[in-house]
């Protein structure tokens, strides 16, 4: 055969799709020429699929939805409310820094410590659960100083403890700067326990044994001209008194040295009880 012939019959084959066999090689079958009809559409020879003539796999139903990525695992929860110790402590005392706890550190994590860590989540965009996790205080820590042992128990508050042993004779106000308490005792008997806040680190309240040797229902303190009504004075300038302040603000502030009190109906009547030369016991 021609040349012209050969060619003339693989342009037919190319055409319809099948093989040519040719003297050259003889006994092989081409692959397929494939060619694109207008529009895209392949020409009968073209097998759908991919480079080895395969047919595509069936879609599945679910192929066309978006694909998530897992949620991440949420952060470890180191504490919550009911947990008790000095990492408790510590988390109130920085809680305490950034204005969000005004009571404590009591060393307890309860109501109030819940609601605090709840509103320091919320103001930084992260789940209001109320429980410390692991985020949380990372971003406390961020925000805080390390708390001395003025932050951690000065400061704090818890139920009062045992009665200081100087307390148990006699008509005493037994103070105790740990708890944050003033129980008026009789002979050993407690009459009333009040929660009571202190001097600042600047000008603490003094500690030891003494006496009340003035009072003034209506005092006004001429060096810091503020009110000091109910004023019991035990030490120099220093009085358990009633504070306006103490009742607004709570622990967010301090005296002057004074024993603070808030609860004005209690320290009425612990200040009609109260006589000139009553002891005064304040300890840490």
């Amino acid at each position: 055969m021609g040349r012209a012939f050969v060619a003339g019959l693989v342009v037919v084959a190319a055409l319809t799709g099948c093989s040519v066999q040719t003297p050259e090689g003889e006994g092989k079958r081409r692959s397929p020429v494939h060619i694109e009809l207008p529009g895209g559409t392949p020409s009968p020879g073209r097998t759908p699929g991919g480079d080895d003539g395969r047919p595509d796999p069936a879609p599945r139903p679910d192929d066309d939805k978006p694909r998530t990525a897992p949620a991440p695992a949420p952060p470890r929860v180191l504490w919550s409310r009911g947990d008790t110790g000095r990492d408790v402590r510590e988390l109130q005392a920085r809680l305490r820094q950034v204005a969000w706890l005004f009571e404590g550190p009591t060393g307890t994590y309860g109501e109030q410590t819940e609601q605090a860590v709840s509103g320091f989540q919320g103001k930084r965009g992260l789940p209001r659960t109320g429980k410390t996790d692991t985020v949380t205080w990372q971003r406390l820590l961020r925000m805080t100083r390390e708390p001395g042992r003025w932050d951690l128990y000065l400061m704090g508050g818890q139920r009062a403890d045992p009665p200081d042993a100087r307390c148990l004779t006699g008509r005493v106000l037994c103070i105790d700067k740990t708890s944050r308490t003033l129980r008026w005792m009789v002979d050993g008997r407690t009459v009333s326990t009040m929660a009571v806040r202190f001097g600042s680190r600047g000008t603490p309240t003094r500690e030891g044994v003494f006496s009340v040797y003035w009072k003034s229902r209506d005092h006004v303190s001429t060096l810091y001209d503020s009110p000091m009504p109910y004023a019991m004075f035990f030490s120099g300038g220093q009085a358990v008194h009633f504070s306006a302040d103490f009742a607004a603000r709570g622990y967010a502030g301090a005296s002057h040295g004074c024993v603070n009190v808030r609860d004005e109906a209690a320290i009425a009547e612990l200040y009609a009880q109260v006589r000139n030369g009553d002891k005064v016991v304040v300890s840490w």
